[in-house]
């Protein structure tokens, strides 16, 4: 098997991933943050947004890309999928959700999968810099709020100005006529 056949059976990740993985200081060792890492990714299926640190966040995002990607290419027929899917997944009624929830929302997505929003932090207090990772598509309220810059002050102003301009060149029309 040449490498183009290797890419075809991969499905690309449609987030940046760093080339290293990062470095979390956690008494367990190596072990102890691939566990950490599951726990995350089985929080994010299960719950659809989770806070947490920065780095835990994106590096967990990366794997939860990297596992719905996988769901939605290949299906639970798949053996490797599968596999990966009880890897991941410490929860096992979430493999479940994962391929006929998750990957029945994502099948025609074409950007990411998810989404990394930046959370307020506690002060005073030791700062670390919090997000929220969440699923997009979720049944929970939008993080974001759009600004509607309708409301703004000047274009109170302005929209107020252009509606009596109208009304005294309709005013004029009238007397002239």
């Amino acid at each position: 098997m040449n490498q183009a056949e290797i890419r075809k059976l991969i499905p690309a990740v449609r987030v940046a991933i760093n080339a290293k993985h990062r470095k979390f200081s956690n008494p367990k060792g190596p072990e102890g943050r691939m566990m950490m890492l599951r726990k995350t990714v089985t929080e994010l299926v299960k719950l659809e947004r989770v806070e947490l640190n920065y780095h835990r966040g994106d590096e967990a995002r990366g794997y939860a890309e990297r596992l719905i990607a996988m769901a939605t290419k290949h299906g639970d027929r798949h053996i490797p999928t599968m596999e990966m899917a009880n890897y991941w997944l410490t929860e096992k009624q979430l493999v479940h959700k994962l391929f006929k929830v998750l990957a029945v929302r994502y099948k025609d997505h074409t950007e990411s999968y998810t989404k990394l929003h930046k959370a307020p932090t506690v002060y005073p207090g030791f700062y670390r810099e919090r997000v929220v990772l969440e699923l997009k598509g979720n049944p929970f309220p939008p993080l974001e709020k759009k600004n509607s810059s309708h409301n703004w002050i000047h274009n109170i102003l302005l929209e107020e100005a252009h509606q009596e301009y109208i009304r005294k060149k309709l005013k004029e029309g009238e007397g002239s006529n």
